[in-house]
């Protein structure tokens, strides 16, 4: 009898729904929430309300395109956290709800591990490249740095973490001071392309052992612009590129900084990356220049395995069932969920 794993992501502001097929990815159907936009990054209360309008039909919608009725579900996953609480409650109260109805059973997924895990997603007829394992992960999110060590799918351990705010947030805060919409990373990427990196120098914190700080250089581009600003108004337009080439390699320079030395410190030279900025492609350039000078062994995930989704939390759902590492009616969610 075939394992069906239903994969619903609600931790911020992407409402998903995914279907597995003994371990396949039959199909992944997201709603994404453009209302934030105006207010420069996602207000919780609004995201809470679109999850709960949203989640019904993306739930419909991921069943029908995987041609599989309820009936057939064998197991529910949803995200438990780390994410915004209200949008956590409307994923984990739906789950819930449906799997009691169904009789079936409730997998709780960390949506961190299933950032790391995303790089295991199959599709029918497609096998990805895969690490072998102990691999070193370095997740990097809007909301979380983290290097990671992989042991099994189920077993992680970490070994560095961001002691304020994550690398995502600093793309994010320092393309809104560019004057880009939100969210500003990707565009900070595109234009970094047309830009010298080696134009401006911005300081790196120096943190003990293998935790990350990007607090004190997003406060410092912050300052930087203001004072370029009074002396010329048209500074950001006239050096667009070079801000953009320069404030990206400086956040690139610190998370490889870290990387090389928890390589260094452990031995693994399995390495991949995972979460929303690893889409980021001066980061992905930059891990294939180290992995080729380090002789790394390096694994990318898909571009569309890096955001937010629920096809990583069915995956991480289908390894959890096989386990059977289930939970009770009375989980409830965490705004802060470590691993």
């Amino acid at each position: 009898m075939s394992i069906i794993i239903l994969g619903i992501e609600s931790s911020c502001d992407d409402t998903s729904a995914a279907v597995l097929k003994d371990g396949i990815l039959l199909t992944n159907s997201i709603a994404n929430q453009d209302v934030h936009k105006k207010y420069g990054g996602v207000v919780p209360e609004l995201a809470s309300r679109a999850h709960q309008q949203n989640i019904i039909p993306v739930v419909d919608m991921a069943l029908k395109a995987a041609k599989v009725n309820k009936s057939e579900i064998s197991a529910i996953a949803f995200t438990r956290g780390p994410g915004l609480l209200g949008s956590l409650l409307v994923g984990t109260s739906f789950s819930k709800g449906l799997a009691l109805s169904l009789d079936i059973p409730l997998i709780e997924v960390n949506h961190l591990q299933a950032h790391i895990i995303a790089t295991y997603i199959r599709e029918e007829n497609i096998k990805p490249k895969t690490p072998g394992m102990p691999y070193l992960c370095l997740l990097v999110s809007g909301g979380h740095t983290q290097l990671v060590i992989v042991n099994d799918y189920l077993d992680m351990e970490i070994i560095g973490k961001t002691i304020d705010d994550a690398a995502g947030e600093a793309f994010d805060k320092c393309a809104k001071v560019l004057g880009f919409p939100f969210p500003g990373g990707p565009y900070i990427d595109k234009n970094a392309k047309l830009g010298n990196p080696e134009t401006y120098k911005f300081s790196k914190p120096k943190i003990a052992k293998l935790d990350y700080s990007f607090s004190g250089l997003k406060t410092a581009f912050l300052y930087f612009i203001r004072d370029e600003l009074k002396k010329n108004k048209d500074f950001i337009n006239k050096n667009l590129y070079n801000l953009c080439a320069s404030i990206q390699k400086t956040i690139i320079d610190i998370l490889f900084d870290k990387l090389i030395l928890a390589v260094e410190e452990t031995g693994i030279t399995e390495i991949a990356i995972a979460g929303g900025v690893s889409a980021n492609e001066g980061l992905r350039n930059s891990l294939i220049i180290k992995a080729l000078e380090r002789k790394w062994n390096i694994f990318l995930p898909e571009f569309k395995y890096t955001t937010d989704n629920a096809a990583m939390i069915a995956q991480a759902g289908y390894y959890k069932y096989l386990a059977k590492k289930f939970v009770s009616q009375s989980i409830i969610p965490l705004a802060r969920y470590n691993y």
